[in-house]
């Protein structure tokens, strides 16, 4: 299997862990698998993009419009990295925004609607709102389902789901479950 999916998000958002999962089901499905993320502030907020590169490749890094996924946890972070989409792949993107410290200040009124329609204009997307899960905390783990239930990430939920067994914390793992049989629901049905 070759795929290259990009992970986009802010910081505390859960991109890296959802990351590391993908990339160690895939380990453990025998594949070869690069990763690396780049993280913007150190902090809350942040811009962080996660790339997760499986099959053959010289480079974790996945190159300009050769991802078959872009998985976006914020609408503005979708946009900023859509160049890294073949034309031919999908974005799954949460609807709800994470308003920057600008937005705080100066009012712009970014509510993320018009990311997603320009997302919309440009390429098969998927929109997932949060809003729809017990927590926003779990948004990582339903994005995960999601792409899952699209039948475009070439994992079944099992893959998946043991990972996610073996990475969250005991007291969270029932909840981070359903937070992903949900996310496949929603994939399914798009």
């Amino acid at each position: 299997m070759n795929k290259d999916i990009l992970l986009c998000g802010v910081g505390g958002q859960g991109t890296v862990l959802a990351a590391k999962i993908l990339a160690a089901a895939a380990m453990n499905a025998g594949e070869k698998v690069r990763s690396c993320e780049t993280i913007g502030m150190a902090q809350r907020g942040g811009s962080v993009t996660s790339h997760v590169r499986i099959g053959d490749s010289s480079s974790p890094l996945i190159p300009r419009a050769k991802a078959d996924i872009l998985m976006a946890f914020e609408p503005a972070e979708a946009v900023r990295n859509l160049d890294y989409l073949k034309r031919e792949g999908i974005v799954i993107v949460n609807r709800a925004p994470v308003k920057p410290v600008t937005e705080s200040l100066q009012q712009t009124g970014y509510d993320g609607t018009e990311m997603i329609e320009y997302l919309g204009s440009r390429c098969r997307c998927i929109v997932m709102d949060s809003g729809e899960l017990d927590s926003e905390k779990f948004l990582n783990i339903a994005m995960l389902g999601v792409a899952v239930g699209t039948g475009r990430l070439g994992f079944d939920r099992e893959e998946i789901l043991a990972e996610i067994e073996t990475r969250v914390p005991a007291k969270f793992l029932e909840a981070n479950r359903q937070a992903f049989l949900k996310g496949i629901a929603m994939g399914e049905n798009r």
